[in-house]
């Protein structure tokens, strides 16, 4: 049964790295670490809409219908997952 560790990290490990971040940066300066990741996150993903946006106008004033290539690209995933399953399996 396949289960899902969010970058391979378990639950004592993340606990582990957040007593290490309160011992390094003190409880004071969390609240801070947070506010500046959450900025930080929120610029990166207005930045994808951003050229998600612009790809998909330049494709539709080009003529480009995005949705049959966005099945096409679906498709060739499934087919690398497939083979990336039965090389995982036989090692």
């Amino acid at each position: 049964m396949n289960h899902f560790h969010f970058l391979f990290i378990s639950g004592p490990e993340i606990l582990l790295i957040g007593l290490v971040i309160l011992l390094v940066f003190g409880a004071d300066k969390i609240p801070e670490l947070s506010k500046g990741l959450g900025k930080g996150i929120r610029a990166v993903r207005d930045a994808t809409d951003e050229v998600k946006s612009e790809i998909n106008k330049s494709a539709k004033s080009k003529g480009i219908d995005t949705k049959s290539l966005k099945k096409d690209i679906d498709n060739v995933k499934e087919k690398i997952e497939d083979l990336g399953g039965s090389i995982k399996r036989n090692l």
